[in-house]
């Protein structure tokens, strides 16, 4: 009998021991949800480097880290904008109705098939392009605050309404890289540091990381922005105007896919309406398996970085493979699904 009872005490006390471990790995994501994305992504460095060592060599990370550029800006917009329990599926819309504006105010007048507006300053035209997505920003805000509407609904409507005005104002016309002057294309170049690239706009992204990341954590409206997500009804009792928090998101999120917009001319080294269609999903992405939750209030702006370099180290790890492009867009799939089920085990935390 007492042989038993110990041994039921043995094994009551490994149990309480596994549980209570658990409940510590449990607190400690929830406090810092990055680390689980950020655990990820060593881990998959560690399995593709180990499987094709050309993964690891200093010009594969080179280009996997500029690849990240243009999704990991706009999912700096993204992840203000879940934080406060919303979404933007306008996002990627709204960057290529700034890039056009912007192209075809800067391009050459001499170049073929241009409108009237051409031959602008180009930092008059990037000026415009960044305040035009602002206000298109401000317009999703102002839908969705002032009618009570879904973000969802709003931003679903808006995509194809700025999607259209990009190939009705513009003509659904490429400018490529020499139709427009070198300060459009500036931030495609870079420097080298030691054996890595370094692009301007990478510098430009990472500046933006730090600026929202800091307001986020030290700034009254930034501690607004959680408080709004967490909880909209009692943020609006400790006297926080949620409405004037939830505008001011979605403006600041609409200037941020215009910088981003100058970002990609860079980048791509041209101006075109078919980017890539999946940037909305991508930037979704990104903000999801970074560990920033879709319920809102809770998460870091730096894990939607990582969470593009996920994404991107997946799909190249994959393509050095030789896995086929189906199971790699599965893959990602799968890799969201599994961050929302971590979000959820997370949460219940609180309880």
């Amino acid at each position: 009998m007492s042989d038993q009872s110990s041994s039921n005490d043995a094994v009551g006390t490994e149990f309480q021991l596994e549980r209570t471990l658990l409940r510590r790995i449990q607190m400690t994501l929830h406090r810092y949800p990055w680390l689980s994305s950020l655990v990820v992504l060593l881990a998959v460095v560690i399995f593709f480097g180990a499987i094709n060592e050309r993964f690891l060599l200093p010009a594969t990370i080179s280009l996997m880290v500029q690849q990240t550029v243009i999704v990991g800006s706009l999912a700096i917009a993204q992840a203000l904008i879940i934080l406060t329990a919303g979404i933007d599926l306008s996002i990627g819309s709204i960057m290529i109705f700034g890039q056009m504006l912007m192209a075809n105010l800067a391009v050459y007048v001499v170049a073929s098939n241009v409108l009237p507006i051409a031959g602008q300053n180009p930092y008059v035209a990037m000026f415009l392009g960044v305040i035009a997505a602002g206000l298109a920003g401000a317009i999703n805000g102002f839908l969705i605050v002032r009618f009570g509407l879904p973000p969802f609904i709003v931003t679903l409507g808006t995509w194809s309404v700025f999607m259209g005005l990009t190939l009705i104002f513009f003509r659904a016309r490429t400018i490529q890289g020499p139709e427009m002057p070198e300060e459009m294309l500036f931030l495609g170049e870079g420097f080298p540091v030691g054996p890595f690239f370094v692009t301007y706009g990478l510098l430009l992204m990472f500046a933006m990381y730090f600026v929202v990341a800091w307001a986020l954590r030290n700034t009254a409206w930034g501690k607004h922005v959680y408080a709004v997500g967490d909880d909209p009804v009692a943020a609006q009792l400790s006297g926080i105007n949620a409405n004037r928090v939830l505008f001011s998101v979605y403006l600041v999120a609409g200037l941020i896919m215009g910088i981003t917009a100058i970002i990609t001319i860079g980048r791509v080294g041209s101006a075109s309406p078919n980017v890539d269609p999946m940037l909305n999903l991508q930037s979704i992405t990104a903000v999801v398996i970074g560990g920033i939750s879709l319920f809102g209030g809770r998460g870091a702006v730096v894990g939607a970085l990582i969470g593009a370099l996920i994404v991107v180290a997946v799909e190249m790890g994959l393509s050095l493979a030789g896995v086929d492009q189906a199971y790699r867009t599965a893959s990602i799939g799968i890799l969201v699904i599994i961050a929302v089920g971590v979000d959820q085990w997370i949460r219940k935390v609180k309880a």
